[in-house]
């Protein structure tokens, strides 16, 4: 393999040496903390615009499974300690350098993963690219910026997926980035999901008559999606919502509320959250870098806290017939602590037929 380096925006340069595409690529650095699960990671379309890097050392070592994939890849580079050239499992189809090499996506091994984690903790995420010669102009790194995220990871038309055996709701799901995973757990609940596009106007979902609706994860700056936010402020209180991730900073912006971007973000599957109601902590499986501001909500009730660093990761509006979420109940950490918000959601879907 050839030598390659990690140039931060910062000047700080890290050595390594590259696979997967032979590409050069800028992008937001940022560090998942999981210990499995990277194929889910790659395929999540909320890492649009940045440079993923895992802390867990090896990466690879089950090899590559389509049936796992969330959705598309959308990452810019990524940035392991060591990956594995000869996965072992029944169910790989090929491996970790032959996938980035098919989604055109550069990555970077043999890098002291916790020096840069511990870089980015101390100083926060910023730009980096990915290269095959250290740039001496650090210009065009420092200039990158993620625009244009969820228009460019949401689907153009509009799907249906039928409910699993009996229907027993019928469920619009806003995709600003969707993991498949969403649309599985309210299958296999008996909702009949139709997935529309991101700018889908809430006069159009009404009128399509659903028992709930659904706002998906997403990437970017939620503040960024004034369109959507405001299409989220006419359907409060007119249809049982349930919002996840970037569905959940949008609602509480929908709802008057402010949000903030975090100095590194919560990325990984093992992020401890408090229920104040229960006062239950659950695993919970993350990615965002940015957070509601739990003292801004004109409306709504702050239901789940970050037991880390108390920011905001839930929020009940029971006079609005809504609740979201900052955490991911599908994707199975704990391995399943909170899928039961999706039964929840269901509750609420009930008491309004």
């Amino acid at each position: 393999m050839a030598k390659a380096y990690l140039v931060l925006s910062d000047g700080t340069v890290f050595e390594g040496e590259g696979f997967g595409a032979p590409v050069e690529r800028i992008g937001e650095l940022v560090f998942n903390t999981s210990v499995v699960g990277y194929i889910e990671t790659l395929t999540d379309p909320s890492y649009y615009g940045q440079i993923l890097m895992q802390t867990f050392p090896l990466v690879g070592n089950y090899g590559i499974i389509e049936e796992d994939f969330e959705g598309a890849c959308s990452v810019r580079g990524y940035v392991v300690r060591e990956w594995c050239d000869a996965p072992s499992n029944f169910r790989s189809q090929y491996d970790l350098d032959a996938f980035l090499k098919a989604q055109g996506v550069p990555g970077i091994c043999g890098v002291d993963t916790r020096a840069v984690t511990q870089h980015i903790r101390d100083n926060g995420v910023m730009n980096a690219m990915i290269c095959a010669k250290v740039p001496e102009d650090l210009a065009p790194i420092r200039a990158f910026a993620i625009t244009d995220a969820v228009k460019s990871v949401s689907t153009g038309v509009t799907e249906v997926f039928p409910a699993l055996g009996e229907e027993k709701y019928r469920v619009t799901l806003v995709d600003y980035g969707v993991k498949y995973n969403i649309e599985r757990e309210l299958q296999k609940r008996g909702c009949t999901v139709t997935v529309v596009p991101f700018d889908t106007s809430a006069e159009a979902i009404l009128a399509g008559n659903p028992d709930g609706v659904m706002l998906s994860n997403g990437p970017g700056d939620p503040a960024e999606n004034v369109q959507c936010v405001e299409e989220i402020r006419k359907l409060l209180g007119r249809a049982p919502l349930f919002g996840i991730c970037l569905g959940h900073q949008l609602t509480a912006l929908a709802a008057g509320g402010k949000t903030v971007k975090l100095k590194y973000g919560h990325r990984g599957a093992n992020q401890p959250c408090r229920d104040l109601v229960t006062g239950h902590t659950y695993i919970t499986s993350q990615n965002h870098g940015y957070a509601v501001v739990s003292d801004a909500l004109p409306v709504g009730e702050v239901r789940f806290v970050n037991a880390n660093d108390g920011t905001c990761e839930g929020v009940d509006y029971p006079g609005l017939r809504a609740f979201t979420v900052q955490f991911h109940p599908e994707a199975c950490a704990g391995p399943m602590d909170t899928s039961f918000l999706f039964d929840r959601f269901l509750r609420m879907m009930d008491q309004d037929s």
